[in-house]
């Protein structure tokens, strides 16, 4: 069986995705970062080979996410791309017609303009982690429910309370004064939802003509509040894939069959058993 290999390690979670070789997804794996992005890469590829039919080969890999040439090194990538391409990839090959990706991750959040099948522009918030994953982690802990509990009590807002979220500190403040003024919790949640989503518009894609079809890539699209409260902001339907939180991934493994087909020489990967030896990191 040939098989593609796209990785995307990120600052919260690392993910993998195996496509066959009519690029159809046959393994994937969504993973905690916790820092320790050599560590979750080798667990990852132990556990993604779990998941393979022994007669797999592996004709290809590609890494991408924040930690893409530290990945790249350590498991012999034949490609390193950027989270841009990736995820634009990703989308495109589901929804050939898709105009926008939006994508919030656990710690930063982009946009991408697609034209005709072509990125055409892009946004990315890096320096501010309000309105991405770990903040809403942050929230429904100190709530102390879990993300999935946070994200169904969103829905059952009636009158969601104007919350401030140009930062996490401020917006965290706001919900605390809330709470104490009596407010119902899950108004303070989907209000939070929509402060999130106006910081996003307001920042990252200030500026972009936003079209649809728009598809919602990342791990924060497992957050129906906030895909309600895009709908709402954007008018209009967004569309969030089956595969959302691997989107990556899965472009990046279509970037690098499509290199392998063009490439005449084989992949250089180094196999699953990196996944068994010890690896020592240094800078210099």
């Amino acid at each position: 069986m040939e098989a593609y290999l796209g990785i995307d390690v990120g600052s919260v979670t690392t993910k993998f995705a195996v496509l066959n070789r009519d690029d159809e997804l046959v393994a994937h794996l969504y993973l905690p970062t916790q820092g320790k992005p050599t560590e979750m890469t080798r667990q990852g590829l132990a556990r993604i080979k779990e998941q393979l039919p022994p007669e797999v080969n592996i004709s290809g890999v590609a890494t991408t996410g924040s930690a893409r040439y530290l990945a790249g090194v350590l498991v012999g990538a034949d490609l390193v791309k950027n989270e841009i391409t990736s995820h634009a990839i990703g989308a495109l090959h589901y929804f050939p017609g898709a105009q926008t990706v939006i994508e919030i991750g656990g710690q930063d959040s982009k946009i991408i303009i697609i034209r005709e099948g072509m990125v055409t522009d892009f946004g990315m918030n890096t320096v501010c982690a309000a309105g991405t994953g770990s903040f809403l982690d942050h929230q429904a802990q100190r709530l102390n429910m879990s993300i999935e509990h946070f994200s169904r009590r969103a829905l059952e807002s009636t009158a969601p309370v104007p919350i401030a979220g140009r930062c996490t500190v401020f917006a965290e403040s706001d919900m605390i004064h809330k709470q104490q003024s009596g407010y119902r919790t899950e108004d303070i949640i989907y209000g939070l939802c929509q402060a999130l989503v106006r910081n996003y518009l307001n920042s990252v894609s200030l500026g972009k003509d936003i079209q649809p079809p728009i598809i919602f890539q990342g791990g924060v699209a497992f957050n129906q509040g906030m895909v309600k409260a895009l709908q709402e902001e954007l008018e209009t339907e967004v569309i969030v894939p089956t595969h959302h939180e691997v989107m990556g991934a899965i472009g990046a493994a279509l970037l690098v069959h499509e290199e392998m087909v063009n490439r005449q020489k084989g992949s250089k990967f180094k196999g699953f058993s990196v996944s068994e030896i010890k690896y020592h990191t240094a800078s210099f």
